[in-house]
């Protein structure tokens, strides 16, 4: 049995404890450096500054500009065997070097294409020794992805890969070999993260030439819940070059850029603040007893205003800290050259990133303000679109008067939805019924419990896809696996392409039997009668296994529905 932490990827190891009990101090030290007022928004529970030990000291997540400087020359001479073996094993080193100099997710945009040109420049050649050798090395990868847990000790490599845009036949191998090695690779074998694009004339109809892996990946996450899908032709991604849209992590969307392409490579977010939307309407309902809906909102933006400019400088300042940093403290970076431009010059680099305003708790904010759960009810919801709306203004308000690539963040917290609820319950003497639950709602998303049809779930989220262009995603909560069902899962995406949502997954419980293999949705093996179970959930965007979950994070697995 797994400890409950703060991290469901942790995995215990005399190093990784060694690390968080400097890990803890670190914090402390960062949150007794900074402004009183920053320090106890956070302490209290009114925002919290994720990765707070990396305040200043390093950035996020990236999208690597893996053909930017490929070391071609390195593996000159090898045989073509070693060749294909040396190329995997330079993106292990980059995952596991690049994964302790930063705080969050790594990711390639275009696994397939960019691999192939890769092996194609190094003169590899389609033949069935080298599809063998490759089909060996991708399963050699998803294995170090799922069990390796060296970052920090004791954590694993946030790994993100992005497919479905295959130009040429060995692309198209490359695509299908990771969903078909992916697949068999068995049922506790759950990363990395794999990203399908679905794109008109590419993959998305019958008669575009990657159909074919289209329905090779829905028949994947029928099993597996992987690879999840951005849809290219939804409104938020229309306008943005598909091979240049990727996501990192569970979640997070870069595009946009005042200073170059809209593009996700080469860039990342350099930091994120989220803030507690539950604690601004509590105190709004403390302070207006009697109020109108509509008084109850106009105060409730007007506190959200006085917190998020307040994150707006905490934001700044960590990005001016980690400009003043030198191209030494990223030696990776330095010597791989992922990022757009050099590290010759820290803030040139880093001004292509990020800074994101994050949010937790929309349902339980509007059900506190309207005694209502904003999705029932048509005003509310329109309450709640318009405050969203709000948000990304500001947003886009700070993006023009800094000149910094200002996003807001659809947050999934998976430490927040329990530590804020925790905190809100002792600061509020109230019988509300948001605190029955044990946690916090994510982002913008409809409660767990709804059991709403799942259409309906995607055309009520979708409107909130445009205006969260820092990143966020909508779930299909589906009962159990639909083995062999890729038409369902088809329909949900076109659903949710006509709908506007931009990132689509699909989620059931999977249960493993640790004893005979057996998989499905039980309590104890209906095969052997073992007792030995691993539960695999999606914790915040990414699988793990139930017993590592957060507190919070273990509430809200017991409270999800079908929708």
């Amino acid at each position: 049995m797994q400890k409950c932490n703060e991290n469901a990827a942790n995995r215990y190891s005399y190093v990784g404890e060694v690390y968080t009990i400097g890990e803890r101090a670190k914090k402390q030290e960062i949150l007794a450096s900074l402004p009183r007022e920053w320090r106890e928004l956070h302490e209290k529970g009114f925002i919290h500054i994720h990765d707070l030990d990396a305040y200043g000291l390093t950035y996020n997540c990236l999208t690597f500009d893996i053909l930017r400087d490929f070391p071609y020359e390195r593996l000159i001479g090898m045989s073509q065997t070693r060749k294909i073996i040396a190329t995997f094993e330079y993106l292990k080193n980059l995952f596991c070097d690049i994964g302790n100099e930063q705080s969050g997710g790594m990711a390639l945009a275009n696994f397939d294409n960019d691999l192939g040109e890769i092996l194609t420049k190094l003169g590899i050649e389609q033949d069935t020794l080298s599809e063998e050798i490759i089909k060996d090395c991708i399963h050699q990868l998803i294995h170090w992805c799922n069990h390796t847990h060296t970052r920090m000790g004791q954590t694993s490599y946030y790994v993100t890969l992005n497919i479905g845009l295959a130009k040429t036949e060995f692309a198209r191998f490359l695509a299908q070999a990771l969903i078909r090695e992916f697949r068999e690779s068995g049922d506790l074998v759950f990363k990395p993260n794999i990203i399908f694009k679905v794109k008109a004339g590419v993959n998305r109809f019958e008669g575009d030439p990657n159909y074919d892996l289209l329905t090779a990946a829905l028949l994947c996450s029928a099993e597996k819940m992987i690879p999840t899908y951005v849809l290219c032709d939804s409104i938020p991604n229309q306008g943005v070059d598909p091979e240049k849209l990727a996501i990192m992590g569970c979640r997070t969307r870069v595009v946009a850029d005042l200073y170059g392409e809209n593009s996700s490579i080469g860039r990342g977010n350099i930091d994120n603040i989220s803030i507690n939307l539950p604690r601004l309407a509590l105190l709004t309902e403390q302070e207006m007893i009697g109020a109108s809906f509509e008084e109850k909102m106009r105060a409730f933006s007007g506190k959200w205003d006085e917190i998020a400019g307040i994150t707006k400088d905490i934001l700044l300042d960590r990005f001016h800290k980690v400009c003043h940093r030198n191209g030494e403290d990223f030696p990776i970076n330095q010597k791989h050259h992922l990022w757009k431009e050099d590290f010759t010059d820290i803030p040139s680099v880093f001004r292509h990133g990020t800074l994101s305003l994050g949010f937790i708790g929309l349902s339980e904010a509007m059900e506190v303000l309207s005694g209502k759960r904003f999705y029932e009810d048509a005003a509310c919801y329109l309450a709640a679109v318009g405050f969203v709306k709000h948000m990304r203004d500001y947003s886009d308000f700070l993006r023009n008067q800094y000149q910094l690539n200002f996003s807001l963040l659809a947050t999934s917290g998976e430490l927040i939805s329990g530590r804020f609820i925790e905190l809100d319950e002792k600061e509020f003497a109230t019988d509300a019924d948001i605190f029955e639950k044990g946690f916090y709602t994510n982002s913008f998303h409809v409660n767990v419990d709804s059991n709403l049809p799942t259409f309906d779930k995607i055309r009520l989220e979708g409107v909130f896809h445009e205006l969260c262009n820092g990143g966020c995603i909508t779930y299909a909560e589906l009962g159990e696996a639909p083995l062999g069902n890729d038409e369902g899962l088809k329909e949900y995406i076109e659903c949710a392409v006509e709908n506007g949502v931009h990132y689509l997954g699909f989620n059931f419980p999977k249960d493993v039997c640790r004893v005979c293999g057996a998989s499905g949705v039980f309590d104890s093996c209906p095969v052997c009668q073992s007792s030995e179970i691993t539960r695999i959930r999606r914790v915040s965007g990414y699988l793990e296994i139930l017993d590592g979950f957060t507190k919070g994070k273990k509430n809200e697995e017991k409270h999800r529905r079908a929708n």
